[in-house]
């Protein structure tokens, strides 16, 4: 029976290991030293378990473009995880998702600044879609907000 419950214990320790390990993941944000949405969008993914560094930089798009997302789907920041690039205000979910399945793709994009989106929190929310990139620059939906 002991060891029965310490197989038990193990195998629940080694999934939320699991779990913890994806949500754990070093994000790299560039970012506007000028822009408090920013700062929003790096606190929801803090609280959404990801470890976070900020760099401020003066040209986001030369940061977005140096990583291959194209400009028609910038927004205020840009970020890197887990070999991805993730655009915009994308939900933590969406990033959890991506590292969990990890599709061949550039990586995620919320083009624009979406009200009620993490980082823009609105009474007056709009629904908006995390795009999944691809290499090429083609998009297609990955999540529906």
């Amino acid at each position: 029976m002991k060891l029965r419950l310490h197989s038990l214990l193990l195998i629940a320790a080694l999934g939320s290991a699991h779990v913890w390990a994806q949500s754990s993941a070093a994000v790299e944000v560039f970012k506007s030293p000028y822009c408090g949405c920013c700062g929003k969008w790096v606190e929801h993914l803090r609280q959404n378990g990801f470890q976070v560094n900020t760099h401020d930089v003066e040209d986001v798009t030369a940061a977005r473009k140096k990583m291959g997302m194209p400009d028609r789907l910038g927004s205020c920041h840009t970020a890197k995880i887990g070999g991805y690039v993730v655009e915009g205000h994308v939900p933590a979910a969406d990033i959890q998702r991506l590292l969990k399945e990890k599709p061949k793709a550039l990586g995620l994009a919320v083009p624009s600044m979406p009200p009620g989106s993490p980082g823009m929190e609105s009474s007056k929310p709009i629904p908006y879609q995390t795009l999944l990139v691809q290499f090429n620059g083609s998009t297609r939906v990955f999540a529906q907000h």
